[in-house]
């Protein structure tokens, strides 16, 4: 069922493998634990603060990919920008929209909209981590994907974070924050909308998507640490 969800092939599955690529391969054009890690700092304590950096990141990566002069350096921003928010969307869902569920009124219904609407980002996702640079859809194509996750940054920033750190204690939002962090060091870097969203089958999804994912990671160029500062 799982192998179907994730629409990988199970022959990269191998033992040592799949030990060896849940750590990032040491090269200066991929961010590494520590580098993230220092940029988590950077953003700030609160669970909304690291999820606001994200925020700002995807924008950055969306508008240098829109800007690039080669197919080249497009690519390099696709593959940043796929890395980032496949990264991110599963960790809020493992992390954040449980919180919510849990701590805010009709925060299931919130929850609930909020993945709805990550479906459909990850839908577009899929489509566009697939793409060639040289593609006439691919601007058009990261275009119609930014539109609609743009609104649902707009959204989740101005109500739904603010409503969740209302309902929290500072500390428990400073822990939460810390396993959002954690929790992306071990989620798929690729999008895959067949596998569920939520808690404890996307962990489990998760955990066999992503050794492949970071496999195929190893082979893909990424822009340089300088290059993505924002």
């Amino acid at each position: 069922m799982f192998n179907q969800c994730i629409r990988l092939p199970t022959t990269l599955l191998s033992t040592q493998s799949t030990r060896a690529v849940f750590l990032l391969p040491s090269s200066s054009q991929r961010p590494s634990f520590i580098s993230v890690a220092r940029m988590a700092t950077a953003a700030g304590n609160r669970v909304s603060d690291r999820i606001k950096h994200d925020h700002r990141e995807l924008e950055s990566y969306y508008n240098k990919m829109k800007s690039a002069k080669s197919d080249d350096e497009k690519v390099r921003w696709q593959n940043q920008f796929v890395w980032e928010l496949a990264r991110h969307s599963i960790a809020e869902e493992l992390v954040v929209y449980p919180a919510m569920e849990k701590h805010v009124p009709d925060g299931l219904k919130l929850a609930e909209k909020d993945r709805s609407e990550h479906q459909i980002v990850k839908e577009k996702l899929y489509e566009f981590q697939q793409m060639e640079a040289s593609d006439p859809s691919f601007i058009p194509a990261i275009d119609s994907l930014w539109e609609t996750l743009g609104q649902h940054i707009k959204e989740e920033e101005q109500d739904d974070l603010p409503l969740l750190e209302k309902h929290i204690e500072e500390g428990d939002s400073q822990k939460m924050a810390a396993s959002f962090d954690r929790t992306k060091h071990f989620v798929p870097t690729q999008s895959h909308p067949g596998a569920p969203d939520r808690p404890p089958y996307e962990t489990v999804a998760g955990l066999m998507a992503a050794p492949i994912d970071k496999l195929m990671d190893m082979f893909k160029k990424f822009p340089s640490a300088e290059e993505r500062k924002i």
